[in-house]
């Protein structure tokens, strides 16, 4: 069942027995015992493609949730085989990864020393059945999906410029003196397309689009292109925090400051977690629980 899943999941017998360190003739026959144990074809198989049969999705979705179930009964029991165990893919947005995770995961090791984690970093859409990952961490207002989704924080968000762009422009005290004002863009990573800027006027969110001189994709671009003095930016504190703890940029608005922006643990709809996700989704809960 294990073989099964891993090559669905990767959609190659090679990278399964990778995956699983073992003989790709290995994988191979144990695939072809278990499709002639069933009577059924499980998998499609081409030069370039292994995929699942309509037969072989259902039987990869029950193999899912029986292995899910026996991790939990063997957990209901004392000793070793109480604690959770294996492999555990996860992927994370790379800056919520650098400033909260990555820094204190030794933990997460001390208490749960049979995991190995396998870390993916980026904000892109990740199929989690396909790419067999088991959850990833995202900030920001989530798409509808058939994944479940714990919110796990909530980040106040700021618009700051340099001191020395503020001296230039002069410090906005109203949404209207934005028309004077120049922002470094951020291109949205799903989209590609420039991310307004928001406030909250009066309980109203208001979207302001600004020009500029620069767009960028990266958070550490961002930041650089505005202690540059190229413009405002508006994006979570713990980015800046530092910066505007020392004065090199300065908040501005601090009265319409947009919704602060959600965080979230995604992980498949299945019936039974299993232990080693549990454990690793609760940890992600009790770090990001303490972000501001």
């Amino acid at each position: 069942m294990r073989v099964l899943i891993r090559v669905v999941e990767l959609g190659s017998f090679t990278k399964a027995a990778d995956d699983l360190q073992l003989p790709r003739a290995t994988v191979t026959h144990a695939v072809q015992q278990l499709e002639q144990r069933l009577g059924t074809r499980l998998l499609h198989r081409t030069t370039r493609h292994v995929g699942a049969t309509p037969d072989g999705e259902a039987y990869y979705q029950r193999c899912v949730r029986l292995l899910a179930d026996l991790e939990e009964a063997e957990s209901a029991f004392g000793g070793e085989a109480a604690q959770p165990r294996g492999k555990l893919r996860v992927d994370l947005q790379g800056t919520l990864a650098r400033h909260f995770v990555l820094p204190v995961i030794g933990d997460f090791f001390e208490r749960h020393p049979l995991v190995e984690l396998e870390i993916g970093m980026g904000d892109r859409l990740v199929d989690l059945v396909r790419e067999g990952v088991d959850c990833v961490l995202r900030a920001g207002e989530l798409a509808d999906s058939s994944m479940v989704a714990r919110r796990v924080a909530l980040l106040q968000q700021v618009t700051c410029a340099s001191g020395e762009y503020l001296r230039r422009h002069g410090v906005p005290e109203t949404l209207d003196d934005l028309r004077r004002h120049q922002a470094v863009n951020f291109l949205s990573t799903r989209t590609g397309k420039v991310m307004p800027f928001e406030f909250l006027e009066g309980g109203t969110e208001r979207r302001v689009q600004l020009k500029g001189p620069v767009s960028v994709s990266d958070a550490e671009a961002y930041v650089a292109c505005s202690a540059a003095h190229l413009g405002l930016i508006q994006l979570p504190r713990y980015h800046v925090a530092a910066r505007l703890d020392e004065g090199s940029l300065r908040e501005v608005l601090p009265d319409m400051r947009p919704a602060p922006l959600p965080v979230s643990v995604l992980y498949a709809n299945q019936r039974q977690l299993a232990p080693r996700v549990r454990v690793f989704v609760d940890w992600l809960a009790e770090v990001m629980g303490k972000a501001r």
